[in-house]
């Protein structure tokens, strides 16, 4: 029986029409508008795309929404004044600086300038501290929308056994830190895996949920995934063109394969990617409120 698809698509979807309900009321009850700048040093196509995205949900979601291009030649010291400008914003609840910068910048010194209770991807080490010891203020957004998928699937137990393969600061050790929370959707036992792991495949073959953020098309393929997993698929790999020119993606999973043997799988695309944007949405709505003193969920 092949698997059930964890559609990101659908649940983002879902999430962002529970976010625009709860800007609405916001705006009205309280006069707290979510306000997010997204800034954007030199003209990298896909960076454009990617704060092309962001702005446009945030404004259909009812955001105060800015995008503040610079040019690719602009300072270091002039993008950390910049910063400075807008840690200091009552409007401004979530500053994100897109990666990457050009080379003469320092994307550490920049990332790091920004207000933690700005910072919605969740990178900076104030936010980082905060996740490991459980008083997260913001999840790193793709993490949080991989927690969110598994939440809302039903697919996540006290005491699950998790193994993520990857150990990126962006996703791999992330998730592995939320999930061991003692917490709604976490209390997993979790194991990670990596270049150096010795047998990845015994470790793999345990999971109740494989997480895999491999960087490496099909690296899980079905003689690794115990039957009955719940599969989710981090991997976008770019591995060649239709004869229209539109790029072929795929998974870090032998999707084909493995949903044979998942009880549950994420697509690629369609599955994780989705939820990255919506849940950066979620961490400014989050905020905003705490900029406002209101209670928090």
């Amino acid at each position: 029986m092949s698997a059930k698809i964890i559609s990101g698509t659908e649940v983002a979807k879902e999430i962002r029409e529970e976010l625009k309900a709860e800007v609405k009321e916001l705006v009205e009850k309280h006069n707290v508008q979510p306000g997010l700048v997204t800034i954007l040093v030199g003209e990298n196509p896909a960076s454009v795309s990617y704060v092309t995205a962001k702005g446009r949900t945030a404004k259909e979601l009812g955001f105060n929404s800015i995008q503040d291009d610079q040019p690719g030649d602009l300072s270091e010291e002039d993008l950390l004044k910049l910063i400075d400008k807008y840690n200091k914003d009552p409007k401004i609840h979530g500053i994100l600086v897109q990666l990457p910068l050009p080379k003469h910048i320092d994307e550490n010194k920049v990332l790091y300038a920004i207000d933690p209770d700005k910072d919605v991807d969740g990178f900076h080490p104030v936010n980082v501290g905060r996740l490991v010891i459980g008083e997260a203020k913001f999840y790193p957004c793709t993490p949080y929308g991989i927690q969110e998928l598994l939440i809302r699937a039903g697919a996540i137990e006290d005491g699950a056994e998790v193994v993520v393969v990857g150990r990126s600061n962006i996703v791999g050790k992330p998730i592995a830190m939320m999930l061991v929370q003692k917490a709604k959707g976490a209390n997993a036992t979790v194991t990670v895996c990596h270049t150096r792991t010795r047998d990845m495949k015994a470790h793999t073959l345990r999971a109740d949920i494989l997480i895999v953020a491999a960087g490496v098309p099909k690296a899980v393929t079905a003689d690794m995934v115990k039957e009955g997993a719940v599969v989710i698929d981090v991997g976008v790999n770019r591995v060649g063109k239709t004869p229209e020119g539109k790029a072929i993606l795929e998974g870090d999973v032998d999707f084909e394969a493995v949903k044979e043997k998942a009880s549950a799988i994420t697509p690629v695309p369609g599955g994780v990617g989705p939820m990255t944007i919506t849940m950066l949405m979620k961490n400014t709505v989050r905020a905003a409120k705490m900029a406002a003193g209101l209670p928090l969920d």
